[in-house]
């Protein structure tokens, strides 16, 4: 094969994710798995009967439309008028992806030229960092540093060069948890008004928000309505994270820009899913309200659980991630940490540092995530206090 490198340099460091390895870890070790974010009990029954209704009817067992099928793109445009006071065409402005992170890839591929800079608060996403590596442009983090995670909207405005074509924002904030404000994100628009920059915002735990925080789309905010492509899908707000059912909701031009990337990377996915994501979006505000007690309980209980274990907690505003630091404990290697705590006490964390491209930023930080069954998260805080 000579010696020319297999791998796309491209991609060159990324490697298998942080979450594969510790899955893994967590399934030879027989440990609690409070690393990867995904629940441990389905969603709504009748949301998962809509699905078995569509299977058996026929519906979506073939390729659905490309732009997803009419009963999902409605029910998406219905929703950002139901909670946010946003209009748009289910027929232009809605495309249905497979997933968010589908999503995020389709619209970074289709938006972005070699060389342009795209500016995202880190700690990030994993595949942030692959799809502006694919795209081939550069990526600028903005770092959000313990203990308030909250970006420094200066260092922001000093991040811009000529090169910058896009924004990238996650809120609410995977790991750290933090809700992006309403003066955060008025700030933040009058900038990408200001550079005319484009913005992409992963909204995927938007229903996860807890106390006086809220969540406020920017797509929402003067001038930001033809530039911003959110994206959101039902994984994380329906507990149905294997359905892969996501979508972008943006001007016509910006939809049409993503749609042309996404139709050559899965096409069309998860057709019988899509007729039962439109009942779920319908669901009345009581599930909403109920799914986000029980989270907030959860929350408090691992939030105790980990502070009496000896970690320093940062509580957070919304997602389901609890984000530590493991220097109360005489520790300072995140990574480390994390790959001796299956042998040490049974229990599965994700270190933060692989999130950050500052990574003494990172370092000693771990994440946790409490959407999991009462009964386990008090399991695992049982085996923690050994620490």
């Amino acid at each position: 094969m000579g010696t020319r490198p297999l791998l796309n340099r491209r991609l060159s460091g990324l490697g298998t994710t942080i979450f594969a390895e510790m899955s893994a870890l967590a399934i030879s070790t027989g440990s609690i798995n409070l690393g990867q974010g995904f629940p441990d009990t389905d969603g709504p029954e009748d949301v998962r009967e809509a699905a078995v209704r569509a299977l058996r009817k026929g519906n979506g067992n073939q390729y659905p439309p490309g732009p997803g099928i009419p009963e999902l793109r409605q029910a998406v445009a219905e929703h950002q008028q139901r909670f946010y006071g946003l209009t748009y065409d289910p027929d232009t402005e809605v495309l249905v992806t497979a997933g968010a992170t589908e999503a995020i890839a389709a619209a970074l591929l289709a938006l972005l030229e070699p060389g342009d800079e795209v500016i995202a608060f880190e700690p990030f996403y994993d595949s942030y960092a692959a799809c502006i590596a694919m795209a081939g442009a550069t990526r600028v983090p903005l770092t959000l540093r313990a203990p308030s995670f909250r970006p420094n909207l200066d260092e922001l405005r000093a991040l811009i060069t000529p090169r910058t074509r896009l924004l990238l924002i996650n809120t609410p904030h995977n790991p750290t948890g933090t809700v992006l404000t309403a003066d955060e994100l008025a700030t933040i628009a009058e900038l990408a008004v200001e550079h005319d920059l484009l913005v992409i915002t992963d909204e995927v735990y938007e229903h996860l928000v807890f106390g006086t925080a809220t969540h406020h789309p920017i797509s929402a905010l003067p001038g930001m309505r033809e530039r911003t492509v959110s994206i959101s899908s039902a994984g994380k707000t329906f507990s149905f994270t294997g359905w892969k059912v996501g979508w972008v909701t943006a001007s016509p031009a910006l939809v049409s820009a993503v749609r042309t990337a996404k139709q050559y990377l899965t096409y069309v996915s998860a057709g019988p899913f899509q007729y039962a994501v439109a009942e779920a979006l319908r669901l009345p505000e009581s599930y909403f309200a109920t799914f986000r007690a029980n989270l907030v309980r959860k929350r408090d209980l691992l939030v105790e659980g980990l502070s009496s274990a000896g970690f320093r907690v940062f509580n957070p505003e919304g997602t389901y991630f609890i984000t530590t630091d493991i220097t109360p404990l005489g520790e300072k290697d995140g990574l480390e940490f994390c790959r001796s705590l299956p042998a040490r006490c049974g229990v599965v964390a994700i270190p933060n540092v692989v999130f950050y491209d500052n990574t003494e930023a990172g370092q000693s930080l771990v994440r946790f995530t409490f959407c999991k069954k009462d009964e386990v998260l008090s399991e695992a805080v049982t085996r923690l206090q050994q620490l």
